[in-house]
């Protein structure tokens, strides 16, 4: 059985390893392909393929006679035409809830970054600016105290709620959106809301959502303007839930008083994207996933889901019915 994996660098660039997957098959791992002609070249003959973010098509799908099985090595799976290979019985996999430990660490550093302004203080110490100070203390942008403040939550699955837990501990009270409330969660601090809700009380909206046709560009002109002035936003989900150059808009009028995005709508970030140019916006190139610990969970659920197909006992499949 040859199997293949299409752009394995980001998942492993050199820290792990392959074995169990590699023990299954001739096996063959590309850093990167890099278009559609190579990505049919390289997948010829495979019954698996392994990918990140290279995307089968219909084209390249029909193109590749001996597929059988489809492994997304990651959460989401928009790469992968998967009305495409239904109609050719091939199995498609994901990832899930691998990372959410690893997210929701990034997502409150990003938020207490906004809120404490670590590096900017840090760089200002190294540059001799305390040892010049008149006083024993200074601060060169404000400090927010998150305690007593709303955070709305977009999303509630394993990520949303482990978002939910870590801003609790730090005081904080939650309005959560969700397509499936649990009114019996709900108690003084946590309570179900619609986006409307969310958008007009939360001092800070946090991105945990998958996303869809129907949330595309769910923070938007119009939405931002619900918001309350000074608003946070954090983004570590999908960058196509924000409209990016409303929120640049917004950020440099101030209505939206900081913004923090691991993820932007087309990546690596294109060189015009607007919010690169935005005040009070920080950007990392979407790493929220990529400790190793979370990327070791992922190759092994990987493999599993691998050999539990073998065994005629798929999981994690994102195209049955």
């Amino acid at each position: 059985m040859k199997i293949v994996v299409l752009d394995g660098y980001a998942l492993n660039p050199g820290d792990l390893s392959w074995k169990e997957i590699e023990e299954l098959g001739d096996f063959k791992v590309y850093d990167r392909t890099e278009n559609t002609e190579k990505v049919i070249e390289r997948s010829k003959g495979a019954e698996v393929l392994f990918t990140n973010k290279t995307i089968l098509t219909k084209e390249i799908i029909n193109k590749l006679p001996h597929l059988k099985y489809i492994g997304v090595l990651a959460t989401g799976y928009n790469v992968v035409d998967l009305e495409a290979a239904k109609e050719r019985g091939i199995v498609v996999t994901n990832i899930p809830a691998y990372g959410t430990e690893s997210v929701v660490q990034m997502s409150i550093a990003l938020l207490l970054e906004i809120c404490d302004n670590v590096g900017l203080h840090n760089e200002s110490v190294k540059k001799g600016e305390w040892e010049n100070s008149e006083d024993f203390c200074y601060w060169k942008k404000p400090i927010i105290e998150l305690a007593g403040k709303t955070i709305g939550i977009i999303g509630y699955g394993s990520i949303g709620k482990a978002m939910g837990k870590a801003a609790e501990a730090l005081g904080m009270k939650l309005l959560i959106n969700t397509p499936h409330p649990d009114k019996a969660l709900e108690n003084e601090n946590l309570r179900f809301a619609d986006l409307d809700d969310v958008f007009r009380n939360s001092d800070v909206i946090s991105l945990h959502c998958p996303l869809f046709e129907n949330n595309k560009g769910v923070i938007n002109k119009a939405s931002i303007s619900e918001m309350k002035d000074g608003v946070i936003i954090i983004n570590t989900a999908r960058g196509g839930l924000i409209v990016e150059k409303d929120l640049a808009d917004a950020l440099e009028s101030g209505k939206v008083y900081a913004a923090a995005v691991d993820v932007v709508s087309g990546e690596p970030i294109h060189k015009d994207n607007p919010l690169k140019f935005a005040k009070n916006c920080i950007i990392t190139p979407h790493i929220s996933w990529a400790a190793k610990e979370a990327r070791e969970r992922l190759m092994s659920i990987a493999a599993d889901n691998l050999k539990k197909y073998l065994d005629g006992n798929a999981v994690n499949v994102v195209n049955r019915g």
